[in-house]
């Protein structure tokens, strides 16, 4: 399947993806032995899922038990690595140091043995041959969140949101795999805008807090095309200038998600329905914005537990 690119940056993103699957120097985890260990290691990542991640744990548990650790493996990586920027009272260069011990950490062939989701992620990098510049890559971004308060365009901010979202995509496709008849080149265009239409709802959906945080992902240029000012950021004002800035940014992120929704049947069949129940999740709290006339400061937009579990037979009905 040719892969075409309708803006700039699409084409800048598959370059970075293309860069990250084939390192000038591989480093090839070794492999665990000591079977306890290596459960326990699993069982941190469960542990980390189901404190942090509902939608998350709801989606992958449709997956197959091996297909299912290795996906949790995957996420605990990337809330290890959030946390060590969003969930403490360290300092700049304290925060510094300690991603980049933990960036050594994750892509060490040889994690140590006193850190149970280094150890479950380099198993999970071994057996399904995950990159790990996908996962240097990942922490590129997110260490950006440390220096960076403001993005100024829309193809500045979609290099970001690759980083942080689209190579969680591409890593989950390496676990995942793909159906019979679509190679992994095919498949990594409509993965990255996969990552990009999620990582989109999770900044729409937190404009508030990450306003109390002196973040603003949304463009400046854009914010400045609809009048909208970071004064009315602070009040967090919702008026006819807020209403169409945020019916523009939500028509896009749909456009995302219908542009990437071919990726779903290029997964694996035992892993394409988590993929679409994910998809769909998110998608549903772009509805809930709306709903709720494009308040995002006063309240999060969400998805009832109910509200994810009533989708399950239409996402299964609609992909099988």
């Amino acid at each position: 399947m040719a892969s075409t690119y309708s803006q700039s940056w699409e084409g800048a993103l598959f370059k970075l993806a293309q860069e990250a699957r084939y390192p000038a120097a591989p480093r090839t985890p070794m492999r665990v032995k000591n079977k306890r260990l290596l459960e326990h290691a699993y069982a941190s990542c469960e542990v980390v899922i189901s404190k942090h991640g509902k939608t998350f744990n709801m989606a992958s548990s449709l997956l197959p038990p091996e297909k299912r650790r290795a996906i949790r493996a995957l996420y605990a990586f990337c809330r290890v690595t959030d946390n060590i920027v969003d969930c403490s009272d360290a300092s700049l260069v304290e925060k510094e140091a300690e991603l980049a011990s933990w960036r050594y950490r994750a892509v060490t062939a040889s994690p140590p043995r006193d850190d149970p989701v280094a150890i479950a992620w380099a198993d999970t990098r071994l057996r399904y041959g995950v990159p790990y510049k996908y996962a240097e890559q990942l922490i590129d971004g997110v260490a950006r969140d440390l220096r960076q308060k403001r993005y100024q365009t829309f193809p500045e901010l979609a290099t970001y949101a690759y980083s942080v979202a689209s190579t969680v995509g591409l890593m989950s496709l390496r676990i995942i795999g793909t159906a019979p008849g679509f190679s992994e080149e095919d498949a990594i265009p409509y993965a990255i805008k996969l990552g990009l239409a999620l990582q989109l709802t999770n900044i729409l959906r937190d404009v508030g807090e990450d306003w109390r945080a002196d973040r603003v992902y949304l463009p400046s240029d854009e914010l400045h095309t609809w009048g909208v000012t970071e004064a009315d950021l602070d009040g967090g004002v919702v008026d006819d200038r807020w209403r169409r800035f945020m019916r523009f940014q939500v028509e896009r992120n749909l456009a995302l998600y219908d542009e990437a929704w071919p990726c779903v049947a290029m997964f694996n069949w035992d892993g394409r329905f988590a993929v679409a129940a994910a998809c769909a999740m998110y998608r549903a709290i772009l509805k809930d914005i709306e709903v709720h006339d494009y308040d995002v400061f006063s309240r999060r937009a969400y998805v009832s537990t109910w509200g994810k579990l009533r989708r399950l037979p239409g996402i299964w009905w609609h992909n099988w």
